[in-house]
C-alpha cells in the first residue's frame, strides 16, 4: 500500500483516482487545484504525487519545478496526468522532472500499472 497525493483541479477526475487506487488498497491524499500542494507533500510524504497539468492559479509544471527545488520534496516521484498528450508535452513534463507521464483519458489498469512502477523504484 502506498501513499498517494492525487492534484486535480477537476473533482470528478480526483474522485475516479481515489476510487481506482482505493480499490488496490492505496491511501490517497485530495489537492483540489494544487494549491498548497508543496505543503501537503512535506507533511504527508507520500510516495508519489499524480498531478494534472492545466490548472488554475499555478499549472502542473510549476509546481513541479518547486518540487524539485525543495529538498523535502525533491525525490518523490511524480507522474503528470493530462491531457496534454503531444510528444513535445511528455517531453517537457519529464524536463522538469516527472518521473513518467499518463495521458488522458486513461484505464484504471493503466493507472494502476504507472502507480506500481513508480513506487517500486
Amino acid at each position: 500500500m502506498a501513499k498517494i497525493i492525487a492534484v486535480d483541479d477537476s473533482l470528478a477526475d480526483l474522485k475516479l483516482v481515489a476510487s481506482i487506487l482505493g480499490n488496490a488498497n492505496h491511501n490517497v491524499v485530495l489537492c483540489v487545484n494544487g494549491d498548497g500542494v508543496e505543503e501537503v507533500a512535506q507533511r504527508e510524504n507520500p510516495d508519489l504525487i499524480l498531478m494534472d497539468v492545466v490548472m488554475p492559479n499555478r499549472n502542473g509544471y510549476e509546481i513541479l519545478r518547486k518540487l524539485r527545488r525543495d529538498p523535502a520534496t525533491a525525490s518523490i516521484p511524480v507522474c503528470i496526468v493530462s491531457s496534454k498528450q503531444e510528444p513535445s508535452d511528455i517531453e517537457w513534463g519529464k524536463r522538469q522532472g516527472a518521473a513518467a507521464y499518463l495521458p488522458k483519458p486513461y484505464t484504471p489498469a493503466a493507472l494502476i500499472q504507472t502507480v506500481a512502477q513508480l513506487v517500486t523504484k
